[in-house]
């Protein structure tokens, strides 16, 4: 199985696994300096557009030119505050959010049994990705996305997240289906021990609830 992700060319650094622990204290935190913000309308319409004439790739080029002024797509989605994600569209073919994830805040191994393209706004997300061998799930290869940043991930990747930064990380992700609503059972494993359990909306929005309650957010 090769679930590796394609990185688009304006990606600055990709780790092998381990090297995603690069000090954080190396990343300068950015802030939206430019008065230029995207028209999220006309986003969510180019993806759409883009989804019927070419699929992930077609999708995946107009996220790029998106999050290549990453303060243009911060003025207007907004500095992330909390972690959660903000749905700009769901659909059967195509579901588009906005995602925050917490200072220093980790995602367990997870798949999503659809491709997904991940845009980086503001921060940094570290990917492990795993492969599933007769002993489970193994770590296979990491790579690191800043600002800027996108990446084309397989239906059958599955990958954890960790945001290495003393601030937010925000991202637009987005889906090749209903992410909400998918016909497959997905599955998430124990970051303690990997073992597979299921995954469900229940329990992805009890992770991000835990998260804010640890900033003391909420």
């Amino acid at each position: 199985m090769n679930n590796a992700p394609i990185v688009n060319k304006v990606t600055r650094r990709i780790f092998l696994a381990g090297a995603a622990a690069v000090s954080s204290q190396l990343i300068t935190p950015s802030f939206a300096k430019q008065r230029q913000k995207i028209d999220l309308d006309k986003f969510v319409s180019d993806c759409v557009a883009a989804n019927k004439d070419g699929g992930q790739v077609a999708v995946n080029e107009v996220l790029a030119r998106g999050v290549s002024d990453p303060g243009a797509m911060l003025n207007a989605l907004g500095e992330p505050t909390k972690a959660g994600i903000s749905v700009l569209l769901r659909s059967d073919d195509l579901t588009i959010f906005n995602a925050a994830w917490t200072p220093q805040q980790n995602l367990m191994p997870h798949n999503h049994l659809m491709w997904s393209n991940i845009g980086i706004y503001t921060g940094r997300e570290d990917n492990i990705f795993w492969e599933e061998g007769d002993n489970g799930i193994e770590g296979k290869r990491a790579v690191t996305l800043f600002e800027g940043d996108t990446a084309m991930n397989s239906h059958d990747a599955i990958h954890s997240v960790t945001n290495p930064l003393r601030r937010f990380t925000g991202g637009v992700h987005i889906y090749g289906g209903d992410f909400f609503d998918a016909e497959v059972p997905r599955s998430q494993w124990n970051p303690e021990n990997l073992e597979e359990e299921s995954s469900n909306g229940d329990k992805i929005r009890e992770m991000f609830r835990r998260e804010n309650e640890r900033l003391g957010l909420i």
